[in-house]
Protein backbone atom coordinates (compact mmCIF):
# COMPACT_ATOMS: atom_id res chain seq x y z
CA UNK A 1 0.00 0.00 0.00
CA UNK A 2 1.34 3.49 -0.92
CA UNK A 3 0.80 6.05 1.55
CA UNK A 4 1.55 9.86 1.37
CA UNK A 5 3.45 11.76 3.25
CA UNK A 6 3.91 15.57 3.44
CA UNK A 7 7.75 17.20 2.71
CA UNK A 8 10.08 17.16 6.07
CA UNK A 9 10.47 20.65 6.68
CA UNK A 10 6.54 21.13 6.49
CA UNK A 11 4.85 22.70 9.87
CA UNK A 12 2.31 20.04 9.41
CA UNK A 13 4.75 17.02 9.59
CA UNK A 14 4.56 16.33 13.40
CA UNK A 15 0.71 15.91 13.57
CA UNK A 16 0.57 14.23 9.96
CA UNK A 17 2.33 11.56 11.62
CA UNK A 18 0.37 10.89 14.69
CA UNK A 19 -2.27 10.22 12.31
CA UNK A 20 -0.65 7.73 10.41
CA UNK A 21 0.64 6.16 13.74
CA UNK A 22 -3.38 5.59 14.49
CA UNK A 23 -4.22 4.62 11.28
CA UNK A 24 -1.18 2.12 10.66
CA UNK A 25 1.00 1.52 13.33
CA UNK A 26 4.30 2.51 14.56
CA UNK A 27 6.67 0.57 12.37
CA UNK A 28 4.72 1.26 9.25
CA UNK A 29 5.11 4.54 9.85
CA UNK A 30 9.01 4.61 10.69
CA UNK A 31 9.35 3.33 7.48
CA UNK A 32 8.16 5.37 5.07
CA UNK A 33 9.14 8.63 6.65
CA UNK A 34 12.35 8.13 5.81
CA UNK A 35 11.99 7.29 2.08
CA UNK A 36 9.25 10.60 1.77
CA UNK A 37 12.66 12.52 3.45
CA UNK A 38 14.33 11.96 0.74
CA UNK A 39 12.52 13.10 -2.43
CA UNK A 40 13.45 16.63 -3.23
CA UNK A 41 11.31 19.66 -4.22
CA UNK A 42 13.00 20.86 -7.68
CA UNK A 43 13.19 18.93 -10.82
CA UNK A 44 16.14 17.31 -12.84
CA UNK A 45 17.73 20.20 -15.08
CA UNK A 46 15.05 20.36 -17.90
CA UNK A 47 17.14 21.51 -21.09
CA UNK A 48 18.66 18.29 -20.97
CA UNK A 49 16.27 16.45 -23.37
CA UNK A 50 16.75 18.66 -25.95
CA UNK A 51 20.37 18.49 -25.75
CA UNK A 52 22.92 16.43 -28.61
CA UNK A 53 23.90 13.01 -27.14
CA UNK A 54 27.83 12.82 -27.38
CA UNK A 55 29.51 9.42 -26.39
CA UNK A 56 33.21 8.25 -26.27
CA UNK A 57 34.78 5.06 -26.37
CA UNK A 58 37.34 2.52 -27.54
CA UNK A 59 35.22 1.00 -30.35
CA UNK A 60 31.46 1.86 -31.69
CA UNK A 61 29.53 -0.93 -33.55
CA UNK A 62 25.90 -0.26 -35.33
CA UNK A 63 23.51 -2.95 -35.87
CA UNK A 64 21.31 -1.52 -38.74
CA UNK A 65 18.20 -4.38 -38.24
CA UNK A 66 17.81 -3.33 -35.03
CA UNK A 67 18.78 0.52 -35.10
CA UNK A 68 21.25 0.75 -32.10
CA UNK A 69 24.45 1.87 -31.42
CA UNK A 70 26.81 -0.13 -29.48
CA UNK A 71 29.30 1.74 -27.49
CA UNK A 72 32.54 -0.48 -25.96
CA UNK A 73 35.22 0.09 -24.03
CA UNK A 74 35.96 3.01 -21.48
CA UNK A 75 32.31 4.82 -22.45
CA UNK A 76 31.73 8.62 -21.65
CA UNK A 77 28.03 9.53 -23.01
CA UNK A 78 26.92 13.22 -22.02
CA UNK A 79 23.77 14.74 -22.81
CA UNK A 80 23.48 18.52 -21.11
CA UNK A 81 23.89 17.80 -17.83
CA UNK A 82 23.22 13.98 -17.99
CA UNK A 83 26.88 11.66 -17.67
CA UNK A 84 26.77 8.29 -18.17
CA UNK A 85 30.03 6.24 -17.75
CA UNK A 86 30.24 2.45 -18.25
CA UNK A 87 32.16 -0.53 -19.92
CA UNK A 88 29.59 -1.23 -23.00
CA UNK A 89 26.84 1.57 -23.65
CA UNK A 90 23.82 0.63 -25.98
CA UNK A 91 21.65 3.64 -27.78
CA UNK A 92 18.51 3.58 -29.55
CA UNK A 93 16.15 5.95 -31.20
CA UNK A 94 12.30 6.05 -31.24
CA UNK A 95 10.56 7.60 -34.45
CA UNK A 96 9.39 10.26 -32.48
CA UNK A 97 13.65 11.69 -31.66
CA UNK A 98 13.70 10.51 -27.82
CA UNK A 99 16.85 8.53 -27.26
CA UNK A 100 17.50 5.66 -24.68
CA UNK A 101 20.82 4.69 -23.19
CA UNK A 102 21.84 1.72 -21.57
CA UNK A 103 25.17 1.46 -19.65
CA UNK A 104 26.80 -1.80 -18.35
CA UNK A 105 30.01 -2.99 -16.32
CA UNK A 106 31.29 -6.06 -15.85
CA UNK A 107 34.30 -5.41 -13.45
CA UNK A 108 34.86 -4.21 -9.62
CA UNK A 109 33.72 -0.59 -11.20
CA UNK A 110 29.85 -0.02 -11.31
CA UNK A 111 28.58 2.16 -13.77
CA UNK A 112 27.61 5.88 -13.06
CA UNK A 113 25.05 8.08 -13.66
CA UNK A 114 24.58 12.29 -13.10
CA UNK A 115 22.46 15.15 -13.80
CA UNK A 116 21.83 18.52 -12.56
CA UNK A 117 18.75 19.73 -10.55
CA UNK A 118 17.25 22.42 -12.57
CA UNK A 119 17.93 25.38 -11.16
CA UNK A 120 19.81 24.77 -8.13
CA UNK A 121 23.68 24.00 -7.15
CA UNK A 122 22.92 20.26 -6.86
CA UNK A 123 23.62 16.95 -8.27
CA UNK A 124 22.05 13.41 -8.47
CA UNK A 125 24.62 10.83 -9.26
CA UNK A 126 24.47 7.01 -8.84
CA UNK A 127 26.27 3.86 -8.88
CA UNK A 128 24.78 0.48 -10.38
CA UNK A 129 26.06 -2.42 -12.84
CA UNK A 130 23.46 -1.51 -14.65
CA UNK A 131 22.28 2.08 -15.70
CA UNK A 132 19.01 2.30 -18.09
CA UNK A 133 18.37 5.94 -19.11
CA UNK A 134 14.72 7.11 -20.73
CA UNK A 135 14.71 9.86 -22.56
CA UNK A 136 11.17 9.98 -23.42
CA UNK A 137 10.08 9.74 -19.52
CA UNK A 138 13.22 11.24 -17.99
CA UNK A 139 13.76 8.03 -15.89
CA UNK A 140 16.45 6.41 -14.62
CA UNK A 141 16.61 2.89 -13.73
CA UNK A 142 19.80 1.80 -11.73
CA UNK A 143 20.17 -1.92 -10.97
CA UNK A 144 21.99 -4.23 -9.23
CA UNK A 145 24.48 -2.81 -6.47
CA UNK A 146 22.25 0.43 -6.45
CA UNK A 147 23.09 3.53 -4.85
CA UNK A 148 21.96 7.26 -5.36
CA UNK A 149 23.28 10.16 -3.76
CA UNK A 150 22.09 14.25 -3.55
CA UNK A 151 24.77 16.13 -3.74
CA UNK A 152 25.73 20.03 -3.00
CA UNK A 153 27.76 21.02 -5.75
CA UNK A 154 29.74 18.23 -7.04
CA UNK A 155 31.15 16.94 -3.39
CA UNK A 156 29.01 17.37 -0.46
CA UNK A 157 26.89 13.79 -0.29
CA UNK A 158 23.35 15.09 1.51
CA UNK A 159 21.28 12.35 0.76
CA UNK A 160 22.09 8.66 0.16
CA UNK A 161 20.16 5.21 -1.03
CA UNK A 162 21.29 2.34 -1.57
CA UNK A 163 19.05 -0.42 -2.81
CA UNK A 164 18.62 -3.55 -5.44
CA UNK A 165 17.17 -1.31 -7.85
CA UNK A 166 16.33 2.35 -7.48
CA UNK A 167 14.22 4.19 -9.97
CA UNK A 168 14.81 8.21 -10.18
CA UNK A 169 11.87 10.48 -12.23
CA UNK A 170 14.00 13.20 -13.08
CA UNK A 171 10.35 14.73 -14.15
CA UNK A 172 8.69 14.38 -10.89
CA UNK A 173 11.96 14.40 -8.84
CA UNK A 174 10.64 11.46 -7.30
CA UNK A 175 12.38 8.10 -6.23
CA UNK A 176 11.78 4.37 -5.70
CA UNK A 177 14.13 1.82 -3.86
CA UNK A 178 13.69 -2.10 -3.53
CA UNK A 179 15.72 -4.36 -1.54
CA UNK A 180 17.49 -7.42 -3.11
CA UNK A 181 20.34 -9.97 -1.78
CA UNK A 182 22.72 -8.01 -3.98
CA UNK A 183 23.28 -5.65 -1.30
CA UNK A 184 23.05 -7.92 1.55
CA UNK A 185 26.16 -7.71 3.49
CA UNK A 186 27.48 -8.45 7.26
CA UNK A 187 25.18 -5.60 8.50
CA UNK A 188 22.83 -5.70 6.39
CA UNK A 189 21.83 -9.65 5.61
CA UNK A 190 18.36 -9.55 3.98
CA UNK A 191 19.60 -6.94 1.86
CA UNK A 192 17.39 -4.06 2.98
CA UNK A 193 16.61 -0.95 1.75
CA UNK A 194 19.09 1.60 3.65
CA UNK A 195 19.13 5.43 3.53
CA UNK A 196 21.48 8.01 4.95
CA UNK A 197 19.63 11.65 5.14
CA UNK A 198 20.87 14.69 6.18
CA UNK A 199 19.29 17.36 7.80
CA UNK A 200 18.18 20.24 5.67
CA UNK A 201 20.15 22.89 7.63
CA UNK A 202 23.22 20.89 8.46
CA UNK A 203 25.58 18.36 6.69
CA UNK A 204 26.16 15.26 6.16
CA UNK A 205 27.19 12.12 7.95
CA UNK A 206 28.46 8.39 6.87
CA UNK A 207 25.90 5.37 6.64
CA UNK A 208 27.22 3.61 8.91
CA UNK A 209 25.72 1.00 11.62
CA UNK A 210 23.39 -2.11 11.51
CA UNK A 211 20.15 -2.26 9.89
CA UNK A 212 17.27 -1.46 12.65
CA UNK A 213 14.77 -4.10 13.23
CA UNK A 214 11.39 -3.26 12.53
CA UNK A 215 8.54 -5.45 13.65
CA UNK A 216 4.70 -5.05 14.06
CA UNK A 217 3.56 -3.50 16.98
CA UNK A 218 1.36 -5.41 19.24
CA UNK A 219 0.76 -3.18 21.62
CA UNK A 220 0.80 0.37 19.75
CA UNK A 221 -3.41 0.29 18.61
CA UNK A 222 -5.53 3.27 17.64
CA UNK A 223 -8.36 4.16 15.50
CA UNK A 224 -8.03 7.13 12.54
CA UNK A 225 -9.11 10.37 13.70
CA UNK A 226 -10.89 12.59 11.35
Amino acid sequence: MNETFPRPDSGCLRAALLRRVAQIGFAAALVALPLAGFAPAAHAERADRDKPLNIEADNMTYDDLKQKNIFIGHVVATKGTIVIKADRVEVTQDPQGYQYATGTSTGKDLSYFRQKRDGLDEYIEGNAVRIDYDGKQDLTTLTNRAVVRRLQGLTKIQDEVRGSVITYDGQKDFYTATAGKDVAGPGNPTGRVRAMLAPRNGGAAPLTGASATLAPSNTIQGTPQQ
